[in-house]
């Protein structure tokens, strides 16, 4: 057994079930005992992404798992994940253009949940899977926003608080984390990345391509199903 996990630090794991957390997640798991933590804000494929990270969490041995719920990021709307009226974009990531899958600010209310929950558990890192190359434009995936989240956390916790947000997949390509996740033995098979379909991927949404472009690169195969 690991000397850190047995020890009982924690580390909380801001998963979606997508291929990034479940890469950043093993490697949290190689460190901290997890507390994983999962959000269902009415996105598209809720179901399958709860299902995802489940299966992850226990192939993962996960100590704590919290399931929360955002559902006011419906009503707000604003994205085709949580706007069914809205479509989903199929033609590829462009250069400077915010995708309509952009959820307005999500990430600065899954950070504050994780903080709240680091907080109270006493955890000593919150792990994420953003990345800033292959994040499809998202200004919230940025290490400028991380920092500056970062900041915000040391100003509103509790002085003997010691928690900090990390990003380790922040400057790695779709190509680079795949390869780290194989380096790792993540259990990406357990993953899910597409926007719109839960029984099998679409392979065309803005999620899919960059994840099936990211096993071809490395000469490898997706385990996950695709139409």
């Amino acid at each position: 057994m690991d000397i850190s996990r047995s020890s009982g630090r924690w580390a909380v794991v801001v998963a979606s079930g997508g291929l990034d957390s479940c890469v950043a997640a093993t490697l949290a798991a190689r460190e901290y005992r997890l507390a994983m933590l999962h959000a269902r804000y009415g996105q598209r494929t809720s179901e399958r992404e709860l299902r995802a990270f489940h299966d992850i969490s226990s192939d993962l041995k996960a100590d704590r798992r919290l399931v929360i719920h955002l559902d006011y990021f419906s009503s707000i709307g604003g994205s085709s994940l949580t706007d069914d009226r809205m479509t989903i974009p199929v033609d590829g990531v462009k250069e400077n253009i915010i995708p309509l899958t952009y959820v307005p600010f999500r990430n600065a209310n899954l950070f504050a949940a994780a903080t709240a929950w680091a907080e109270v558990i006493g955890a000593e890192k919150i792990y994420v899977g953003i990345n800033q190359i292959d994040s499809s434009g998202y200004p919230d995936c940025t290490q400028e926003f991380l920092d500056a989240f970062n900041r915000l956390v040391r100003c509103g916790t509790r002085p003997d608080t010691q928690v900090q947000i990390v990003a380790p997949l922040i400057s790695l390509s779709k190509q680079g984390i795949v390869r780290l996740g194989l380096d790792i033995g993540a259990p990406m098979d357990k993953s899910w990345s597409c926007y719109q379909r839960s029984d099998r991927a679409c392979g065309i949404c803005d999620s899919c391509r960059l994840r099936l472009d990211g096993f071809r690169a490395n000469n490898a195969i997706d385990p996950i199903p695709y139409a």
